[in-house]
């Protein structure tokens, strides 16, 4: 039985890419997201083997789409494809359960390498992400905790992607109440207090691109 595969990623021309090549290796693309969201509903709807998430997706980001696609299909392993080799997005990713962590720079066999390791249990890291990360990880040494609860996360990024409190509400169907809560909040906990500077934050911790 193929290796059952969900791929998400907003850019069509690049998943497209991804598919063909997967489809050469006898991996079976079962599902396409283009954003996070999409992703979730996908996951625990198919129930796929992998999936790869690009880290910048709009809605929902890869890291915390994988979050939530471990609670909706707890046997779907998770890869995020993504331009950064810095610390702390490794970090955050090994934090969020993300067996793979596959550099866009990389080639197309790097991300195939992946999709089997993964599937067989093992952690995959492409050549360049910092094995000293890793290790900490490993070995139970304390990452920073992000201030911000998941939900906020989300709330956090809507609002950088130019989003009004009701549109954010609309899409996470939250009352308009609750989502100026959450923002509210946010502000409070980053002690962050203009919609510019939360969306400078954003963009430095990878929920959104710039």
């Amino acid at each position: 039985m193929p290796l059952r595969v969900l791929l998400a990623d907003d850019h069509l021309l690049f998943r497209q890419g991804l598919r063909a090549l997967l489809e050469r290796e006898a991996l079976h693309v079962v599902g396409e997201a283009d954003n996070g969201h999409e992703a979730v509903r996908l996951a625990r709807e198919l129930r796929p083997d992998v999936a790869v998430l690009d880290l910048a997706m709009p809605l929902l980001n890869g890291l915390d789409a994988a979050r939530e696609i471990h609670q909706a299909s707890p046997r779907t392993r998770t890869i995020l494809l993504t331009m950064h080799t810095e610390d702390p997005y490794v970090g955050k990713a090994l934090q969020a359960g993300i067996k793979g962590y596959v550099l866009k720079t990389q080639a197309s066999a790097d991300l195939i390498q992946a999709i089997r390791e993964v599937h067989r249990g093992a952690i995959y890291l492409s050549p360049g992400v910092s094995r000293a990360v890793v290790d900490a990880y490993l070995a139970k040494t304390e990452l920073p905790i992000d201030p911000l609860t998941a939900r906020e996360r989300q709330v956090l990024q809507l609002v950088a992607e130019g989003k009004t409190t009701k549109e954010v509400a609309v899409l996470l169907g939250i009352s308009v109440k609750t989502a100026e809560s959450h923002r509210t909040r946010i502000m409070q906990k980053l002690d962050i207090h203009e919609t510019a500077s939360l969306v400078r934050y954003a963009i430095r911790e990878g929920l959104t691109q710039a």
